[in-house]
């Protein structure tokens, strides 16, 4: 991938949603873009430093810090938007109120990390270990494909679609075949969202919005459910094992429920 390529990519991730996911689909994972490092760990620790003697936030857009080990960093604030971070170490890093915009994050390491309040617009985190990420009050319609999300914290996070942007394609959270043992969602907005053959056991959707989610296939075990909302939230072929709470939750107004196990 040349440099010019590397522009209009940038371009179209930053501009257009619907042209993001086309590029997206073509892009070379085995390419340099996506597989090396422009800059070591020292370098980006500098640059984070500086501009925090300077009372700015770091400006990282489409930088390549594939595969570094930036464990224990502090980049809140900072501006990381098309960032390329995929199989990058961010182990216990801190990114409260950063922008990871359409950045790559395929198979990152980030357990532990805390991201509250920070945007993950269509953030590409397939397969990433995010357990026991905090992704308190985050914007985060991300893709969380196969993800492990044990333990990880949703409170008041919103993986919503993006309904202004309908005709671009909807951009919602996906958390397809994700590992969500003992997550906590209390309180987040998950209307539309993509459950479909994820694993929830133990985890806790207390008062959360799941109005139109897809959660064909999930796997609900001891899933605290109290208050939730599954309006119209389309769960054929999701097995309920053990709900706590179901009592409060509206799950009888889900799609299919008729054909879920239970």
């Amino acid at each position: 991938m040349n440099k010019l390529t590397n522009v209009v990519l940038a371009a179209l991730l930053l501009s257009s949603p619907a042209a993001a996911q086309n590029v997206m689909q073509g892009v070379d994972m085995t390419s340099a873009a996506m597989t090396e490092a422009t800059m070591t760990r020292g370098e980006v620790e500098a640059l984070l430093t500086k501009a925090r003697t300077e009372g700015r936030t770091a400006d990282l857009t489409g930088a390549r810090l594939n595969g570094l080990d930036l464990s224990g960093l502090d980049f809140s604030g900072a501006t990381l938007r098309a960032a390329r971070l995929n199989k990058t170490m961010l182990v216990g890093a801190k990114l409260d109120g950063a922008i990871l915009d359409q950045a790559w994050m395929h198979s990152a390491n980030l357990a532990g990390a805390s991201l509250k309040g920070a945007n993950l617009f269509q953030t590409q985190l397939i397969r990433a270990d995010l357990s026991d990420t905090d992704f308190s009050g985050a914007r985060a319609p991300a893709n969380f494909t196969r993800a492990n999300l044990t333990g990880a914290v949703f409170r008041n996070a919103d993986l919503s679609a993006d309904m202004k942007n309908q005709s671009m394609g909807l951009m919602r959270g996906d958390l397809t075949k994700a590992i969500l043992t003992r997550a906590d969602f209390e309180g987040a907005n998950l209307a539309r969202v993509v459950f479909d053959f994820a694993v929830l056991e133990q985890s806790r959707l207390v008062k959360a919005n799941l109005m139109g989610a897809s959660l064909s296939g999930a796997r609900f075990t001891q899933t605290d459910i109290t208050g939730a909302n599954f309006n119209e939230a389309d769960v054929a072929g999701a097995r309920f094992n053990s709900l706590l709470g179901e009592d409060s939750a509206n799950l009888s107004k889900a799609k299919n429920l008729d054909r879920a196990i239970r």
